[in-house]
């Protein structure tokens, strides 16, 4: 349990989402961020930061791992569960692409070195390897794309035999049209009625040519359109007319045989839509834990081992964004050693006003959520890491006008929701209970701690 539900906003988790997601490549991986969620399980949790540390070393000992072409298609790919839809060209290319990514980094994961013996392949990354696990890839779906895309993500010419005749016929069209234009042009500008530097235009997709308004009854033809000026007016001769019109017929041929390709690869797609979304799901947790490999390396922290009981006993621990913060202004952060154990469960500090009470509360909220959160945290490699089911916290002024609320009252509220909680796997985190009064028996954090309604005693800082 994660007590109060502000939590986040209070330790500055949502500032280290935040962080994460300017690493990720796609939305894919964005999405991955904004899902992360505490964890009690200890073997969950040791997955978690051994595929960072896996990644971690991966980046350094490879240069060849694909990181290309994280694409996000899978509303498209979830749009053609329906039947008569079909995904756009654009669409498609992306679906190429990432799903040839999804393939080369499968195929990467599961490359295997020295066996451990005959039957037991041994996998370099073996934490990344198992996330490949039921992923399928589909390099025949690729290679049929690429029998309808060209490498620029254009329909191919040949995607058919029909839209290959199509095409060349509209080429033919197109080259005829052309030429007898610019024949009507050089005749219409030697007898004076068009400027010498002036070429054919298109409007509303035809070819047309650019005449003065006071000539325009001079050349036989259809006026299509004229400047804003009215300087200008644009004329279809006559002669291409015809010409035009099967341009026109041709390219609405065209649209209809690329649908009709789109759809047909589309009714081939259908059945593995749910194992190509799925594959989307690994591309995704692939983005989500580069990003926090990335983010680990920014905060020059770690992945400890955990144990399964709760404890605290760090050296050198740091509060990552004030750490971030003081790089930025070229400052050095002063880091904390903290231990809280089963014969030390409560830990009270005191100190002058800024000397740095909150902020070390503070810190270890955070870095015990982004632990069991699967993040790496800033702490020495020879701290001891324990696993909390329940982390309270009670920092800040919590009065409410709403709720008739003094900030005192707010304190005690919170308390009083804390300890029907608490056992002794949890963590409590109190800043100065005593705040907003002047009465002696405020505070007595013995008595709180050691009330009969609470059978097993969490630790408090």
């Amino acid at each position: 349990m994660i007590y109060p539900n502000n939590f986040e906003q209070k330790i500055g988790f949502d500032d280290i989402r935040a962080m994460l997601k300017e690493h990720c490549l796609s939305s894919l991986g964005k999405e991955r961020v904004d899902q992360i969620a505490f964890s009690t399980d200890v073997n969950i949790i040791n997955e978690w930061l051994e595929q960072v540390r896996e990644f971690r070393r991966l980046q350094e000992e490879a240069d060849d791992f694909p990181l290309q072409y994280f694409f996000d298609v899978r509303q498209a790919v979830a749009r053609i569960r329906l039947e008569g839809t079909y995904m756009e060209a654009g669409e498609l290319f992306d679906l190429r692409r990432s799903l040839e990514t999804i393939h080369l980094i499968v195929r990467y994961l599961n490359r295997a070195e020295e066996s451990v013996d005959e039957k037991t392949p041994a996998y370099p990354y073996p934490a990344l390897h198992r996330l490949t696990q039921d992923v399928l890839t589909f390099p025949q779906l690729i290679q049929r794309i690429d029998q309808i895309l060209d490498k620029f993500g254009n329909i191919r010419d040949n995607a058919s035999a029909e839209l290959s005749r199509i095409r060349s016929e509209l080429a033919r069209t197109e080259g005829s049209v052309s030429r007898a234009l610019y024949s009507i042009l050089r005749s219409a500008q030697n007898e004076g009625l068009v400027e010498k530097d002036v070429n054919p235009t298109l409007r509303d997709g035809r070819l047309v040519i650019p005449v003065a308004p006071a000539l325009k009854r001079r050349i036989r033809g259809i006026v299509h359109d004229e400047s804003a000026t009215g300087r200008t007016v644009y004329i279809e001769p006559a002669e291409v007319v015809d010409a035009n019109n099967r341009i026109r017929e041709l390219e609405a041929d065209e649209k209809r045989e690329i649908i009709r390709i789109l759809k047909d690869f589309s009714n081939q797609l259908r059945p593995f839509v749910d194992d190509i979304l799925y594959s989307y799901d690994f591309l995704a947790v692939i983005d989500l834990v580069r990003a926090k490999a990335l983010f680990a390396s920014r905060l020059m922290a770690f992945e400890p081992a955990i144990n399964a009981f709760p404890h605290v006993d760090w050296m050198h621990s740091v509060h990552p964004l004030l750490q971030h913060s003081l790089q930025k202004q070229g400052k050095a952060i002063v880091p904390l050693d903290i231990m809280l154990t089963r014969e030390r469960r409560i830990l009270i500090i005191s100190g002058p006003n800024a000397g740095g009470k909150s902020v070390c509360l503070k810190t270890v909220g955070l870095l015990q959520y982004m632990l069991q959160c699967g993040l790496s945290i800033p702490v020495s490699e020879r701290s001891s890491i324990g696993i909390f089911q329940n982390i309270m916290i009670d920092i800040g002024d919590e009065q409410s006008i709403e709720n008739d609320l003094s900030t005192y009252s707010s304190h005690l509220l919170n308390m009083k929701n804390m300890m029907r909680q608490a056992n002794d796997r949890t963590l409590l985190l109190i800043d100065e209970f005593g705040a907003g009064t002047n009465r002696r028996s405020a505070v007595r954090l013995p008595n709180l701690f050691c009330d009969n309604s609470v059978r097993k005693e969490p630790m408090a800082l």
